[in-house]
């Protein structure tokens, strides 16, 4: 009878269970970027994925020296990823995970293009490559599976076939089957063709959380006013629920970690 209700509390603390999933345009370290450069902002940035504690991040604009810098402030974080060009040079999709609590069973990327397993291809006009970088999750507290993207589109207010391009390529992709996130920064509204390319399958964390906290646009410029646009998504395919959305406003003395406030969705398994 013992062991019949110790299993049964088990099994509610595994259903209990919560994944903490976050996604964060870091902002690359511009030397032009004056008060809000990389050197100057960095410890608030650690700050605040530290207070987030997010169990995965996906991060965009990310450069390798800033990955290096940020494990090596958070040692209970590993993270990886290539460039764009398909080395350590220009931009990463850099994904980081807690150590303790994910462990990736197969990670890769591929190109926003018609050639998409080819390092540093480009299609439909855009000036730079962008990726996705991909994994395949084991939760070392459930000892469940779950797919993972991280991506970002292109940038220009001329890349909307592009966009639109980009998620026609991820839903082609996409795993058929399982537990599935994708983050990003889209460049794109919630209502843009690249998004309705995505939603349906796809669930916006927006849509369905149960708690909602900070403003609905999520790049700033560093100023901390939001733009009128929410366009840093977390989307998902699973059975869980979305207990909560933060879109993060942190900042020491009117100084910002980035350029794009952190969006953090926080599951229950």
């Amino acid at each position: 009878m013992v062991h019949r209700f110790l299993l049964f509390l088990a099994a509610l603390s595994l259903g209990a269970a919560e994944l903490r999933v976050m996604t964060f345009n870091v902002r690359y370290p511009n030397p032009k970027d004056g008060e809000d450069a990389w050197e100057k902002r960095r410890d608030l940035l650690v700050e605040t994925i530290k207070k987030a504690k997010p169990d995965l991040m996906g991060t965009q604009e990310l450069f390798h020296e800033q990955g290096e810098f940020i494990v090596g402030q958070l040692p209970e974080y590993a993270w990886f990823g290539v460039s764009r060009r398909g080395n350590k040079e220009d931009e990463h999709m850099g994904v980081f995970y807690l150590v303790s609590r994910l462990k990736p069973v197969d990670t890769g990327t591929f190109w926003l293009s018609e050639t998409p397993d080819r390092p540093g291809s480009m299609s439909w006009g855009v000036t730079l490559p962008r990726i996705v970088t991909w994994a395949i999750f084991e939760d070392l507290q459930t000892k469940r599976r779950f797919s993972y993207y991280n991506t970002h589109f292109a940038h220009r207010k001329e890349d909307d076939e592009a966009r639109r391009k980009s998620a026609e390529l991820i839903a082609s992709r996409m795993p058929k089957d399982g537990s599935f996130i994708i983050t990003g920064d889209f460049n794109s509204p919630y209502n843009s063709d690249a998004y309705k390319k995505l939603v349906p399958p796809m669930i916006d964390v927006m849509s369905v959380a149960k708690e909602k906290d900070g403003p609905q646009g999520t790049f700033h410029g560093f100023t901390g006013t939001p733009g009128k646009d929410r366009i840093d998504w977390v989307l998902f395919r699973a059975p869980w629920r979305v207990k909560k959305v933060d879109v993060l406003t942190r900042n020491r003395n009117g100084r910002y970690p980035s350029d794009h406030f952190p969006v953090l969705a926080i599951f229950t398994l």
